[in-house]
């Protein structure tokens, strides 16, 4: 298609079954919709609606049993196999902290549902599939081998929307955060030697009403030092020959999707690096890295550090952490390979 007309589901349908081999993303660009309108197209043959309920999801997950969970952003797709377990549930917030799926989930976010069946040769493929509003995907839930295939139908059942309509009408309206305030680099290092817990970040930026990235560009070198943008894949690669346990976020504005623990495969393809583990898959455009930075913050067990990166528009991709214990202070380890990472202008080897 050659104009930016939407399409018609019948036509976005048509354009998939010309395209077999086509990631859905890739589709949804080249159509110029969303890939919520891209699955909503497929309402009543491939795909069914369903409740877009974060919290009633959350009462039915766990009969799932072992599923994978993918969370990701436009930079960054974060995959986890394991049972959602160990689920706290809240209006603004709910928590899901199993062994292997350990997400933060904000429920006012998810706007739009779907249960999807994809053919793969003779395989059927089973996924639940959550959007926001603008209908860009927050999560996905995709069946293993082992899952519960009578709880996913059951769920199916039970959730099913009233809306089965094929047609998808994005809301692109977006609430602004005010990043406007007029903060001095002294009252910024006032605010920030005064954390005591990493979580306590996201509210200090909210309160001085600076953006995360202005805030690392004005502290100074002590608490954020800018690096090499290869210098994520340094990192990983350098945890893998350490046997360095870390913890890996991948956010978007509907959920984080965190890994906690050591990193094993590390392979690069194409502009993407890739950790390819048993229970841990993570998939990183290193092209779409505009800064890198390796950012420290006081907590009651001592600082700890961050590896952040931002894509050109100042937005997060992905971060990192040494994996510690609370009431531990950081790993000399983690602290050691971060403090060694090449800092931004330096001359880096190919």
């Amino acid at each position: 298609m050659t104009d930016t007309t939407t399409p018609a589901p019948a036509d976005i349908r048509a354009f998939r079954t010309e395209n077999p081999t086509m990631r859905e993303r890739d589709i949804a660009s080249q159509l110029h919709i969303s890939e919520a309108a891209l699955v909503a197209a497929g309402v009543g043959i491939s795909a069914t609606r369903i409740d877009s309920s974060a919290l009633k999801l959350l009462e039915r997950v766990a009969e799932l049993g072992e599923v994978m969970a993918l969370s990701r952003n436009e930079s960054a797709v974060h995959e986890k196999i394991g049972v959602y377990e160990n689920i706290t549930v809240g209006p603004h917030a709910s928590i899901v902290l199993g062994e292997n799926i350990d997400l933060r989930i904000f429920p006012n976010r998810w706007a739009h549902a779907f249960a999807v069946s994809k053919k793969d040769g003779d395989q059927e493929r089973l996924s639940l599939q959550y959007f926001d509003k603008a209908g860009n995907a927050v999560h996905k839930i995709h069946l293993r081998p082992n899952s519960n295939v009578e709880a996913y139908h059951a769920i199916i059942r039970d959730l099913k929307h009233e809306d089965q309509s094929q047609e998808f009408v994005a809301d692109l309206t977006q609430s602004s955060t005010d990043e406007s305030g007029e903060v001095t680099r002294d009252e910024l290092r006032e605010h920030w030697s005064k954390l005591t817990d990493t979580h306590e970040f996201f509210g200090m930026l909210r309160k001085l009403k600076i953006g995360r990235r202005a805030a690392l560009r004005t502290v100074g070198d002590d608490y954020a030092w800018q690096l090499d943008n290869t210098a994520t894949a340094q990192m990983m690669h350098a945890s893998v020959k350490a046997g360095l346990p870390i913890m890996c976020f991948v956010a978007n504005n509907g959920i984080v999707q965190i890994h906690s623990g050591p990193i094993f495969s590390v392979q690069p393809m194409g502009p993407w690096i890739n950790v390819l583990d048993p229970t841990f898959h993570l998939h990183l455009r290193r092209d779409h890295i505009a800064e890198t930075w390796a950012v420290r913050k006081p907590t009651r067990d001592g600082h700890v550090t961050s590896l952040e990166a931002f894509n050109a528009d100042g937005e997060m991709i992905i971060q990192f952490f040494g994996k510690r214990k609370e009431g531990n202070d950081e790993r000399d380890d983690w602290r050691l390979i971060m403090e060694n990472l090449p800092r931004s202008g330096t001359s880096v080897a190919a």
